[in-house]
C-alpha cells in the first residue's frame, strides 16, 4: 500500500466506501449521514449502508461494472450523493458533470465519456444524452418506502440485498471519478482521478481542518467541482461527519442553516465571505456559537478582509489554495495559520516554487509553483478519450507565489494576469488587496491594458460601496497605498465584476467590458 501512495504516510489507512459505511452503521446507526437543506430530508448511518447496497445493486442490473462510467447530472440533493456512493461500492466510476456547464459541453463530454448509464435529476432537460446504457430519470428518495411519481430509478431498487452478492467494490489505484474544470476562459478540461488521489485530497483537509466525527459540515457549492469533493465529501467519508448540503449559498438563510443544525464547520468563496460582511444581517458570535471554523478559496483573500471577517462572526477562518488537477495545493491549518497566506503547503502535495529554468526558489523568491505526487490526477481527457498524463510529472501552474521563512506561501497573481509595465512586473492580486481593504469599495479588480509607452499600463475596475463613492476618492486611498507605477492610470467603475460560478473574477471579460465602463477618474502618474 504504501508503495501505491509513493511512501506517503496515512493518518487513516485506505478504506473502500462498503467498508467504511458498515464501519459507521456499526458505530452511529441512529445518527444523521446526510442532511439535504432544500429538500428538508435526511439518512442516517444506520440507513445508509443498506440503502448504498440497493443503489450497486440496481445499477449491476442496469449493466454496470467495475470501471465502467456513471453520468449524473443533477442539482445539489441528496439523491446525488446516495446514487454517487452506490456508483463507488461496485468500482464504478462517478462522472458528476455541473449542470451549469454550457449544454453544448455536457452533450460534447458525455460523447467523451461513454457512460455506461446516465442518471438525471427530474425536472432538468437532459432525456436526449446518450450514452452505451440507459438514460434514467430519479426523483426523490422516500424514506418511508412510498414512491416519486416523477422517479424512474429510487422506487425500482430492490427491497433488499445480500451485500455478498455484489461486486468487491475497488483499490486506490482504481479509477474513482471524473469531473470537469470550471473552464473560466478556455473549454473546461475533464479531468480524472483514481481512489487515491481522493483519499490522499481527503487527508489533507483532515489534516488542515481538524474534523472529527461529531463535526456537522454544510457545502453549498457544486459535487461536479473537485473543491466541494476534496473538502467536504471526502471528510464525510474518511471520519464520518454529518454532511449538510444545499442547492446553492442562501444569504438570507445561511445563519438560520447554522443555528437550526448546529454547524461546526462550513465551506467558504471570497463572493460568500463579502456578501456576509458587506451586507450583514446582524448576526453575532453569540448567536452562532456552534460554528468555529469556515474556508475560503477560489481566489485569494486579503489579511485585511480575514481579520474584518473574523472580528465581526468569531469565526476562525483559514485561507487554502487548490486547483482541480492537484487537489489541495496549500492550506492554512487549524493550528498554525498566517494572515496574507494560503498557509502551507498540504500535507500530501509535492509542492516547489520554481524560477523560469525550472530551479527551486530560495525562501523571498518568486516563483511559478508546480506541483506532482500521488495526490495530483490521473490526468485530463484527450478528445480521442485517452488520457493527458497529469500524475508522475511535475506540472506547472501558472500561479505565481513565494515562500517566507516560515514556509507559509503567498500567491502573487496569475502568470497570464501579470502587468509588465516598462519592464516592470505588476501582480494585480496585490492592487486588488489594497482595493478590498477599502471601506470605499464592495469589490475590485486591476488589470494590463495595451499601452504605446510602457507595453503596459495599469487599470482597475471598482464596485463601490455606496452610491456617493467616487474615482477622485479611490484614486486617492490608491495613490496613498501604492507606488506610483503601481497606481492605476484609470478607475472604471461598475456594478459588478465578471465572475465564474466559482467566484473568481475574469479579467478576461472585464477587459474586454471596459468600453462600456464609466471612466471615473485619470490618475496622474506625476503625482505625488
Amino acid at each position: 500500500m504504501d508503495d501505491i501512495f509513493s511512501g506517503h504516510q496515512l493518518d487513516i489507512p485506505f478504506a473502500s466506501v462498503p467498508v467504511l459505511l458498515a464501519r459507521y452503521r456499526d458505530r452511529d446507526p441512529d445518527r444523521l449521514a446526510i442532511v439535504d437543506l432544500d429538500q428538508d430530508s435526511a439518512i442516517t448511518f444506520g440507513a445508509l449502508a443498506d440503502l448504498t447496497d440497493r443503489i450497486a445493486a440496481k445499477l449491476v442490473a442496469l449493466g454496470v461494472g467495475k470501471g465502467d462510467k456513471v453520468l449524473l447530472l443533477s442539482d445539489e440533493c441528496l439523491e446525488k450523493l446516495l446514487i454517487w456512493l452506490g456508483t463507488w461500492r461496485i468500482g464504478a466510476v462517478a462522472c458528476p458533470l455541473n449542470i451549469e456547464l454550457n449544454n453544448e459541453y455536457i452533450g460534447d463530454f458525455a460523447a467523451l465519456l461513454k457512460p455506461k448509464a446516465v442518471l438525471y435529476q427530474n425536472g432538468l432537460d437532459y432525456a436526449a444524452i446518450a450514452g452505451d446504457g440507459p438514460t434514467i430519470r430519479f426523483g426523490a428518495w422516500k424514506k418511508d418506502g412510498a414512491g416519486d411519481p416523477a422517479d424512474d430509478f429510487f422506487r425500482s431498487l430492490p427491497a433488499r440485498v445480500d451485500p455478498a452478492t455484489l461486486p468487491d467494490g475497488y483499490g486506490p489505484t482504481d479509477m474513482a471519478g471524473i469531473f470537469c474544470t470550471s473552464g473560466t476562459t478556455d473549454r473546461p478540461k475533464a479531468v480524472v482521478y483514481d481512489h487515491a488521489a481522493y483519499w490522499l485530497s481527503g487527508l489533507s483537509t483532515l489534516d488542515m481542518l481538524g474534523l472529527t466525527e461529531d463535526d456537522r459540515t454544510l457545502e453549498y457549492r457544486s459535487f461536479g467541482w473537485n473543491s466541494a469533493q476534496v473538502l467536504s465529501l471526502m471528510p464525510f467519508l474518511q471520519r464520518g461527519t454529518t454532511l449538510h448540503i444545499a442547492k446553492r449559498f442562501s444569504h438570507s438563510r445561511f445563519f438560520e442553516w447554522i443555528q437550526k443544525y448546529g454547524i461546526t464547520f462550513s465551506a467558504g468563496v471570497p463572493t460568500v465571505l463579502n456578501m456576509l460582511l458587506n451586507k450583514p444581517l446582524g448576526y453575532t458570535a453569540d448567536d452562532i456559537p456552534t460554528l468555529r471554523l469556515m474556508t475560503c478559496s477560489t481566489a485569494p483573500l486579503s489579511a485585511e478582509q480575514w481579520v474584518k471577517f473574523e472580528t465581526m462572526y468569531g469565526i476562525k477562518l483559514l485561507q487554502l489554495y487548490g486547483m482541480s488537477e492537484a487537489g489541495w495545493i496549500c492550506g492554512n491549518r487549524h493550528y498554525k495559520a498566517k494572515l496574507g497566506t494560503v498557509g502551507l503547503p498540504a500535507k500530501h502535495q509535492e509542492f516547489v516554487i520554481v524560477d523560469g529554468e525550472g530551479k527551486e526558489c530560495p525562501v523571498g523568491v518568486e516563483g511559478e509553483v508546480t506541483i506532482g505526487g500521488p495526490q495530483t490526477a490521473l490526468g485530463t481527457l484527450r478528445e480521442d478519450g485517452t488520457i493527458e498524463p497529469v500524475r508522475g510529472l511535475r506540472i506547472k501552474t501558472g500561479d505565481l507565489a513565494v515562500r517566507d521563512a516560515e514556509g507559509f506561501i503567498t500567491v502573487t497573481g496569475r502568470t497570464k494576469d501579470l502587468i509588465i509595465r516598462g519592464g516592470m512586473n505588476i501582480a494585480p492580486v496585490e492592487i486588488d488587496n489594497i482595493l478590498m481593504a477599502s471601506d470605499l469599495v464592495l469589490e475590485g479588480a486591476a488589470l494590463g491594458v495595451p499601452d504605446p509607452i510602457y507595453g503596459e499600463e495599469v487599470v482597475c475596475v471598482v464596485v463601490p460601496k455606496t452610491p456617493d463613492v467616487t474615482g477622485d476618492q479611490i484614486a486617492a486611498y490608491l495613490r496613498a497605498r501604492l507606488p506610483l507605477p503601481k497606481v492605476p492610470k484609470k478607475i472604471y467603475l461598475a456594478e459588478s465584476l465578471p465572475k465564474s460560478d466559482r467566484g473568481k473574477v475574469l479579467r478576461d471579460r472585464l477587459r474586454d467590458a471596459l468600453p462600456e465602463l464609466t471612466e471615473a477618474a485619470v490618475v496622474s502618474l506625476k503625482a505625488s
